[in-house]
């Protein structure tokens, strides 16, 4: 879509969003007067606004608000007339400092801001285009699904503290406590006295039961049993915690069941995707990170001018701060975390899965880097042969990339025996 300096808007409008209300800036083209106005979050609400909005000028309006999505969002983009660009909550915020260095804040001021910002600096901003609705379904369905992790890790912390209060061996009898067989395991016998009261034939079948058939682990396991002291005996300890754990347990298990179910439901949408096999063979990507590749190059081909823009984007660029004589470089602290993480895993997966991945990593590691450092280059690498690939729709093949480098003389290749 053409920028906003070359389309004639009949008018401009910034609002300031909020759970049960929408403050309203709006200005017609060629107009210096501003009207201010405030609507309820009611469908039936906006819908009158907006038809009275296209009544009064036509189309197209432009409209600045701090979302990408959301409620308000949804509700505006069933009218064609309108095209929304989205305006980043961070950069608003310095915008109004600047102006009002006492911090002070208002909802209507926020919207006349919005409006300013999108008519003083028209090339700063895109507008917004929906990409199709699997595409969209997709990135939901991982944000959910990221969420839900982050309930799982939750409930396993405060676990794990509430046994330790009352119950520590169950800790130390198994390795991970975010699966179904923990959550059996504290189910059946949620104390230390009522596991050791278990015959060895019911334990051993418990185990059997959940696939965990190695004779030395289990045997293991039942030494320990029959070994274990109490921490304590002290009811007004054992008895609450005794039920917290349970309960903890009980949301446990429903976060783990829906992370399964969400699994599910990623995969399925993941593969009706068009770029979906160009991501799944990417080395390393497997299940769980195929998908989350895909959702963050998105389907639309000029969403990104260069590599560069996505390094910047996912916050696998550094950042370098000049001032005077001093030189400072970091990592970039605004970003989409989770946008990052994925870049990241997935570049930690490659190490052994691609050759020059692999070398490359090393070699970063011999500079003195970090685990985390040579992993982020390795990342700021595969974002740029990526790009490429999404670009032109070729699946990436490694002894392309590798006849590449040699015929460019890299370093990394030196000293090296290639495969095959």
């Amino acid at each position: 879509m053409a920028p906003l300096s070359n389309q004639q808007f009949k008018a401009f409008v910034g609002i300031d969003w909020a759970d049960t209300k929408h403050d309203i800036c709006l200005q017609q083209a060629g107009d210096d007067r501003r009207e201010f106005d405030c609507i309820p979050h009611q469908v039936t609400r906006i819908d009158e606004w907006a038809k009275a909005l296209h009544q009064r000028f036509g189309g197209p309006i432009a409209i600045a608000l701090e979302l990408a999505r959301g409620p308000i969002v949804s509700v505006l983009q069933k009218h064609a007339f309108f095209t929304l660009f989205p305006i980043n909550p961070l950069m608003l915020a310095k915008y109004r400092e600047a102006f009002k260095p006492s911090r002070a804040k208002d909802d209507p001021t926020d919207a006349e801001l919005a409006l300013d910002l999108l008519l003083r600096h028209p090339e700063r901003f895109s507008p917004l285009r929906p990409q199709s609705a699997g595409m969209r379904s997709l990135l939901s369905l991982i944000e959910q699904r990221r969420e839900l992790v982050g309930d799982k890790t939750r409930f396993t912390n405060r676990l794990t503290n509430a046994l330790k209060q009352y119950y520590p061996q169950a800790l130390e009898w198994f390795d991970d406590i975010d699966t179904v067989l923990f959550c059996d395991f504290l189910t059946r016998w949620p104390t230390l006295p009522a596991v050791r009261r278990a015959s060895r034939k019911t334990i051993e079948t418990f185990f059997h039961a959940h696939n965990c058939r190695r004779a030395k682990l289990i045997e293991g396991r039942l030494e320990s049993i029959r070994c274990a002291a109490s921490l304590t005996d002290d009811p007004g300890i054992v008895a609450p915690h005794r039920l917290l754990a349970l309960m903890l347990v009980t949301q446990l298990r429903t976060a783990l069941a829906a992370i399964d179910v969400f699994d599910k439901e990623i995969a399925t949408v993941a593969r009706t995707l068009p770029d979906f096999d160009l991501f799944d063979s990417l080395p390393g990507a497997g299940p769980h990170l195929t998908p989350r590749l895909l959702a963050a190059f998105g389907e639309q081909r000029d969403r990104f001018k260069g590599a560069d823009e996505l390094q910047k984007d996912s916050g696998i660029a550094p950042v370098t701060e000049r001032s005077g004589k001093k030189c400072w470089v970091h990592w970039r602290w605004q970003c989409p975390t989770f946008l990052r993480q994925t870049f990241v895993e997935w570049a930690g997966q490659t190490i052994n899965k691609s050759f020059w991945a692999g070398a490359y990593y090393r070699q970063q590691r011999a500079k003195g880097n970090s685990y985390q450092a040579a992993v982020r280059a390795l990342a700021f690498k595969w974002i740029r042969i990526l790009h490429r690939c999404w670009q032109t729709g070729t699946r990436y093949d490694e002894s392309v990339y590798l006849n590449a480098l040699r015929k460019r003389g890299s370093s990394l290749l030196r000293n090296l025996a290639l495969p095959g």
